[in-house]
């Protein structure tokens, strides 16, 4: 892999795990108030673990695109989030959390992966390729992350430390 090979694979990794213009994952979740986490924003329709929860599908689902030669399309937008009654216990808000952090994980495995060209276009789709879909996921995961950050800071649930 020459030099500029690495630095294209490496600011996609840095996009996918924190990005310039928000705050990583792991900052905007930590010590949430887990009595909080099927509380809906005013006038939203869902709650913070149905919004997390669409986040680590997303994610998931992209994933498997990318690396699953025998992927298969999931429906819009019910396997996308959660139903809008579903409640979430602590269980489900930590294995989301969890398997969030796994896929992002693998997510850049697969992008550093000098074996893999991320220019290649994805069998099954219908002309991207891993290089873009690590784009869209980083892009996603920051829009819902920052919506996620004014959630906390309308329903008043970041603790005491927080700027």
């Amino acid at each position: 892999m020459n030099d500029q090979e690495k630095f294209i694979r490496d600011e996609l990794v840095f996009q996918l795990m924190r990005g310039n213009a928000h705050s990583p994952f792991e900052a905007i979740v930590e010590d949430f108030p887990i009595a909080h986490i099927n509380d809906k924003f005013p006038n939203g329709v869902y709650t913070f673990w149905h919004l997390l929860e669409h986040i680590r599908r997303t994610q998931a689902d992209i994933l498997d695109f990318c690396i699953n030669p025998n992927y298969k399309e999931i429906e819009w937008p019910n396997d996308y989030w959660p139903a809008r009654d579903e409640k979430a216990t602590k269980k489900d808000w930590d294995h989301t959390i969890e398997q969030f952090l796994e896929d992002r994980e693998t997510f850049k495995k697969v992008t550093l992966d000098p074996k893999v060209d991320i220019y290649k276009k994805i069998a099954g789709g219908s002309g991207q390729t891993v290089f873009r879909e690590v784009f869209v996921v980083a892009d996603h995961n920051a829009y819902h992350l920052g919506e996620f950050s004014i959630m906390r800071q309308t329903l008043k649930t970041w603790g005491k430390n927080h700027e």
